[in-house]
């Protein structure tokens, strides 16, 4: 038996014949995908989900598994990756986050006929490829240069088998306490250790509260950790990741999005939700209170000719929880816009910038010339953006005002390093955000488009939140053709996305993005075989099960 996923051209819209979206040149129609699933190791009667599963385990491999690696990958991907994402004429590929716990603490390779049956069910829908976290605390958790990547290879061979492609995000950074978060996998126990005995080489707020998302970018060229720098140590990972993968990348693995901060995203931890304390729309704290940031602000006081404004952040910014005009310093006409003000943010973002782009060239050294795309996540941070001050960018290191842009000089510095800028909140619109927190993502993505374009930079996307309607899709396929995306992740697998709503919902939007234009809705009921089904073989007849239901059965999550 096997799981077959089924699509005819009718389901995928017209792409070029040069394009990584055409797996077999020269074939009118899609083929069907299969995946071999392995046989239950347990004796529990299993679901009626897990049985229609099962049934579908034993026909033959895919067909990729039976080539040479290299034909294999021509077959999958039309040859070596260029730095275009692969994308269609006219249109925009889409990729699709997996969950954060794919690979699990103890560097398990999580639900694993799932995510093979998920991954088919994607692949039928037209999808470019996926994202996975590669995490820093999982294959780094035995103890200092001591790299455990075998869940990940195996993950890059299921995602090669669906014909799929793979964005590879080095997260340098926690899972857990932030938005969206669903699990816990902590930094490297080695390093932990390291927190305990210096704490200073984590961030830090003016009230002296710790935070171990991250390791501040105060000490980036300290030895630090067992001896080396936190720079030295992400170059060492990524290397050994190049490695381990050296014959995927470029292929397979299509890009290297490059952790720089919490969530991944190039910001300081201004606005952590762990332990309630931050709380939308607050404007956060500045993060700069371990001794690294204090030395290096007292460093540039003496040299601007004011040491007095070494002594420490601004006495006057307030709290996480509260509102501009609540403080001193960002209220209307605050000391954002003093002499003192300027030199303060101009430091704090120039130190995020300097971060940025030494981690970046690390990354270059590694994957230049690779034919990965190299990447780096810039938060959208929207609340508060109709203010003069924009404090909650200010907090988290953008130095973007009334009167300043906070985005261009990020740009520049990717630019420099060639690489793609990944913003985020591509689905949100002005008018369904909370007045009183004047927000305005919309205005802010065009503000980071135009930086980027100014740059020479390609802008690709995310949404922020998890959305399955109709205008959170139509809004990002307006952004993308407005903003000319080169790639689009969406924000995330999960059972959910395979509900029968919400999948159409999501098929619909994915060939809209190839097309580049508008969004016809798909029918509940499609005699035209363009809505996909999940099926399977008998020895004696096909069986087809509703597309909703299907999907749903694929991914058993």
């Amino acid at each position: 038996m096997a799981l077959t996923l089924r699509s005819t051209t009718s389901f995928l819209s017209p792409v070029d014949p040069n394009s990584k979206l055409l797996h077999k040149p020269g074939a009118d129609d899609a083929p069907p995908s299969c995946a071999a699933v392995p046989a239950p190791s347990h004796a529990a009667a299993p679901s009626r989900r897990l049985r229609l599963v099962r049934a579908a385990a034993a026909a033959a491999p895919a067909p990729a598994m039976d080539r040479a690696p290299a034909e294999a990958a021509e077959l999958l991907h039309g040859g070596a990756a260029g730095q275009d994402h692969g994308r269609p004429r006219g249109g925009v590929p889409v990729y699709v986050m997996l969950p954060l716990d794919t690979v699990g603490p103890g560097g398990q390779l999580s639900r694993q006929r799932a995510v093979a049956a998920s991954l088919m069910a994607l692949r039928g829908a037209g999808v470019e490829g996926v994202m996975v976290d590669v995490w820093w605390g999982v294959v780094e958790r035995e103890g200092p240069g001591r790299y455990d990547w075998e869940a990940y290879a195996e993950l890059v061979r299921m995602v090669e088998r669906a014909g799929l492609r793979l964005q590879a995000v080095m997260s340098f950074h926690q899972c857990g306490g932030n938005v969206g978060d669903t699990c816990n996998i902590p930094l490297p126990p080695w390093v932990l250790e390291e927190m305990s005995s210096n704490p200073d080489i984590v961030y830090t707020d003016r009230s002296g509260r710790r935070n171990p998302e991250y390791i501040s970018l105060g000490c980036d060229t300290l030895p630090v950790l067992k001896g080396r720098t936190p720079i030295q140590v992400y170059a060492d990972y990524m290397r050994s990741f190049h490695d381990r993968f050296r014959d995927y990348l470029g292929n397979v693995i299509a890009e290297i999005q490059v952790g720089m901060g919490p969530c991944g995203e190039l910001r300081y931890p201004s606005y952590p939700e762990a332990n309630g304390t931050w709380r939308f729309p607050g404007i956060g704290e500045f993060q700069c209170y371990d001794k690294y940031m204090r030395a290096s602000l007292e460093a540039a006081a003496v040299a601007a000719g004011h040491e007095e404004w070494g002594r420490g952040g601004p006495h006057d910014a307030g709290e996480y929880k509260q509102m501009p005009e609540e403080t001193g310093f960002f209220r209307r006409d605050g000391t954002w816009s003093t002499e003192y003000g300027q030199f303060f943010l101009e430091w704090y973002s120039g130190m995020l910038l300097e971060h940025g782009d030494r981690v970046l060239a690390a990354a270059d050294a590694v994957f230049g010339g690779t034919g990965a795309t190299l990447s780096a996540k810039v938060a959208g941070i929207h609340w508060h953006y109709g203010t003069r001050s924009h404090a909650a960018e200010l907090t988290a290191g953008y130095y973007n005002t009334r009167h300043h842009d906070g985005y261009a000089p990020i740009a520049r510095m990717l630019a420099k390093r060639g690489a793609v800028l990944n913003f985020t909140c591509m689905e949100m619109k002005d008018e369904q955000q909370p007045q009183h927190a004047s927000c305005s993502p919309e205005q802010l993505v065009q503000q980071v488009k135009a930086a980027a374009s100014a740059a020479g930079v390609e802008l690709a996307g995310e949404n922020a939140l998890e959305r399955y309607d109709e205008a959170a899709f139509s809004q990002v396929v307006s952004t993308a053709r407005g903003a000319g995306l080169a790639a689009f992740t969406y924000l995330r697998m999960n059972k959910a996305l395979f509900d029968g709503d919400n999948w159409r919902e999501f098929v619909s939007f994915v060939r809209a993005m190839a097309d580049g234009g508008a969004r016809p809705a798909l029918p509940r009921c499609d005699t035209g075989h363009s809505d996909l089904y999940v099926g399977f073989l008998d020895a004696a007849k096909e069986r087809k099960a509703p597309e909703a239901e299907g999907a749903a059965t694929a991914v058993a999550l």
